[in-house]
């Protein structure tokens, strides 16, 4: 695909290599001028070319898939491998131990990591993959005993579908001495933190970890008994009476539709409208060593978001073409088109159009924004995650260690002056604070204000907060 003869030349040029203390030397300045990019310097050549990215077969990793078909990556002078893995841990420990040079992965792994919880390590993230794209489902025989709860209008359900209306159902198991299970992707990931945050909006308590006193189930107290299963086996496990339902991303909700032994009840967009889902994650030494390979790589990702999301999603069925490639999602282009290409299908038959269920550019969804961060470390925090009591300073710290909007708005300024890309879809990067205003379209309507993450905290009846501790 390459010319052997190009990549040798690139091979053996070498160039002086900018500091990283430079880049951001040169982001800061970037922050201060007009977003003309008059004042942005030239990105230097690549310190590493052959790179080796990780990703979990969902649709959500197509920014990988599209920057590598489209030739983006090369556009950049990177020569890139995309590799499945085997699960989220295992992704994570081969970003940590350099196997791989970066990869797509849950927004809450790279915070996770950085304080602590599990795996220690300090990774970063400069780009955000996308917006939404998650579902929760439920069996057959849950949603038969759900469906007599909840209100229909002209025969079909009234969305969306509360969890107030399986708590019925999760009570009567307890009466009869019966575990509710639920299966969710990782300890760190948005899933679990959905599916926390839509059972406890219904009042079902989800469980407390502990890892201070060396409990890690996340079960303590709970009502709704949730455990890790990795997102390919979600359906399979469930249709084997393993777990009762399930919170994953796509196309494994659409997956028990068609298999017809489950019904997504929800979308993650009508849990949290336009809530990020996840990040590319390198290693902080990885993106100390490599700062202009950095920057490349969030050049040809922001391409690719945009090719993903141009002219109304016009892209999206030829996207749909190459997730479903083997080497990549590997699901049937039916499945995958049920929510890549702006509609979902609930209970069968069900097909409503939701067409911001996949966000990968609109809504400045690339943009590594601190609040996000911070609602993630507000969620570790609610469920013990974080075991004691931390001030808002200290959210706004950890954010700043994990997300690098500086190596972003590079990244963007440089495609705006190449003349790939229009200023005005990205933020203004003079004015930019790395806050979203205050965001209220929850669930249970609780306002979110990520400057101040203590108060969210004390909004909430079921979780943690002020000084609690297990």
């Amino acid at each position: 695909m390459v010319n052997q003869k190009v990549r040798c030349l690139h091979s053996n040029i070498r160039h002086t290599v900018k500091t990283f203390a430079s880049i951001v030397l040169v982001a800061s300045s970037l922050l201060t001028v007009s977003a003309s990019v008059s004042a942005a310097d030239k990105v230097g050549y690549a310190e590493k070319e052959e790179l080796k990215f990780g990703f979990i077969k969902l649709t959500d990793m197509a920014p990988l898939a599209v920057a590598y078909e489209k030739g983006y990556f090369e556009d950049e002078g990177l020569y890139v491998t995309l590799e499945a893995q085997a699960n989220w841990k295992v992704l994570l420990d081969r970003v940590i131990d350099g196997q791989l040079d970066g990869a797509h992965m849950l927004a809450g792994q790279p915070l996770g990591a950085t304080i602590g919880y599990g795996t220690k390590a300090h990774i970063v993230t400069a780009f955000s993959m996308d917006l939404n794209g998650n579902g929760i489902t439920m069996s057959n025989d849950i949603w038969s005993q759900m469906k007599a709860n909840i209100p229909h209008e002209n025969g079909k359900p009234v969305h969306p579908i509360k969890a107030d209306y399986l708590k019925p159902v999760v009570d009567k198991f307890a009466s009869e001495g019966k575990p509710f299970k639920m299966g969710m992707v990782f300890p760190v990931s948005t899933h679990n933190y959905e599916l926390r945050y839509w059972l406890a909006a219904g009042g079902i308590h989800p469980g407390y970890y502990a890892p201070h006193k060396g409990d890690t189930s996340g079960q303590i107290d709970a009502q709704a008994l949730l455990s890790v299963t990795p997102p390919p086996q979600m359906p399979a496990t469930m249709e084997a009476g393993t777990i009762h339902g399930y919170c994953v991303g796509e196309p494994w909700n659409q997956q028990a539709v068609f298999k017809g032994i489950g019904v997504p009840v929800i979308t993650d967009y009508e849990i949290w409208k336009n809530n990020p889902e996840k990040v590319f994650g390198v290693s902080a030494k990885w993106a100390e060593e490599n700062p202009n390979t950095h920057i490349r790589v969030v050049k040809a990702m922001i391409r690719a978001a945009m090719w993903l999301d141009a002219n109304d999603n016009a892209n999206r069925p030829e996207a749909v073409k190459i997730l479903a490639k083997s080497t990549y999602v590997g699901a049937d282009e039916e499945v995958i088109a049920n929510s890549m290409t702006g509609t979902f299908e609930y209970e069968k038959g069900d097909v409503r159009s939701v067409p911001d269920f996949n966000v990968f550019f609109r809504h400045n969804a690339t943009y590594p924004y601190y609040s996000d961060a911070i609602w993630y470390l507000t969620q570790m925090r609610r469920w013990g995650q974080i075991s004691d009591a931390k001030s808002d300073d200290w959210y706004m710290e950890t954010a700043k260690e994990v997300y690098k909007p500086e190596i972003y708005s590079i990244a963007a300024l440089e495609l705006i002056k190449e003349g790939k890309a229009d200023p005005k879809d990205f933020p203004d990067f003079t004015s930019e604070t790395g806050f979203k205003p205050p965001q209220t379209e929850f669930i249970d309507n609780v306002t979110f204000d990520g400057s101040q993450p203590n108060a969210y905290l004390e909004s909430f009846k079921i979780g943690l907060k002020g000084q609690d501790k297990l």
